[in-house]
């Protein structure tokens, strides 16, 4: 039987978080901002947030950034590695900055941990600045094997197709924009698939027929669908994780600032399946452009 969840993740505590010019460039949820000590700032946040899901009962893995070279997104460490069952992927990185993210000890830890040296190596597509960033570019639905998409700089098909090719995935690839009609640059911030629910941005797919075939895909494997707005989506109302504790409960995880974007409706639909965790990360996701998922690389052990 295959596991959606895992009550084991991997985060990177970070030594020189900040705004990353090489990201901005697609990157529509990055803004410039807050005065002072922003890797202080951040730093106080991920504490808090590994504090809060240790208490919850999730088993959290905090490997500690380099500071040579800076790494300014290192805090987001499922965009260059995912895990399965018996395989670690490695993935083409967009940013060059980025790239030194991939760490050899990392990667020994993580091999470690899924108890198995295989290794995906996608990182040779750079040359030919081709790309896919991990669970950023994809979201999985592991129980069914199937992996949505949306296009973008970081989210080439190509990549994408020797992916499903070789881990035996099915793929749904789509256009998807934001209200300002720009090209999201993640999926994982317009989507994201547990056990038995999807939360998405449906009004982001633009385009009838794909918007079709993601709701039969999603429906056909059993999912209730939860929609949000294109508002809620700016608020990172769709980058939300669900993982499991050490009791095996399900856990969504979400920023403070996506669940007080959520209405009482979407909210009740949501504890139906998971109680949610919700720690503050305004000054993450501000100058990173990301969110609580992108913060937490699943380890399947």
């Amino acid at each position: 039987m295959r596991a959606q969840t895992t009550d084991r993740i991997l985060m990177v505590r970070p030594v020189a978080f900040g705004y990353n010019e090489e990201t901005a460039v697609n990157n529509a949820f990055q803004v410039k901002g807050f005065e002072g000590d922003v890797q202080q700032r951040a730093l106080q946040e991920f504490d808090s947030f590994v504090k809060l899901l240790i208490e919850n009962n999730v088993m959290v893995e905090v490997v500690y950034d380099n500071e040579e070279p800076p790494t300014p997104d290192s805090i987001f460490p499922n965009n260059w590695f995912s895990t399965h069952p018996g395989k670690v992927v490695l993935y083409p990185m967009f940013a060059k900055n980025r790239r030194a993210e991939r760490r050899e000890d990392v990667i020994d830890l993580v091999c470690n941990v899924v108890k198995s040296s295989d290794i995906l190596d996608l990182t040779g597509w750079e040359e030919r600045e081709l790309y896919l960033e991990g669970t950023g570019s994809m979201v999985l639905d592991r129980i069914n094997n199937i992996a949505y998409a949306c296009k973008s700089p970081r989210t080439s098909e190509e990549v994408l197709e020797e992916f499903a090719q070789k881990m035996d995935y099915d793929y749904l690839l789509f256009d998807a924009k934001d209200s300002r009609g720009g090209e999201i640059y993640h999926t994982n911030v317009m989507m994201s698939v547990g056990s038995e629910i999807a939360i998405i941005c449906l009004d982001a797919i633009y385009d009838i027929e794909q918007r079709v075939a993601v709701i039969e895909s999603l429906e056909e494997s059993g999912k209730e669908i939860i929609e949000i707005s294109l508002e809620q989506m700016d608020e990172f109302a769709g980058n939300m994780l669900e993982v499991a504790n050490s009791d095996g409960e399900k856990l969504l995880i979400m920023s403070q600032r996506a669940f007080d974007s959520l209405d009482d409706e979407q909210i009740s639909s949501i504890e139906k399946h998971c109680r949610i965790i919700s720690p503050d990360l305004s000054v993450i996701e501000t100058n990173g452009g990301g969110s609580a998922r992108c913060m937490m690389a699943e380890l399947f052990h």
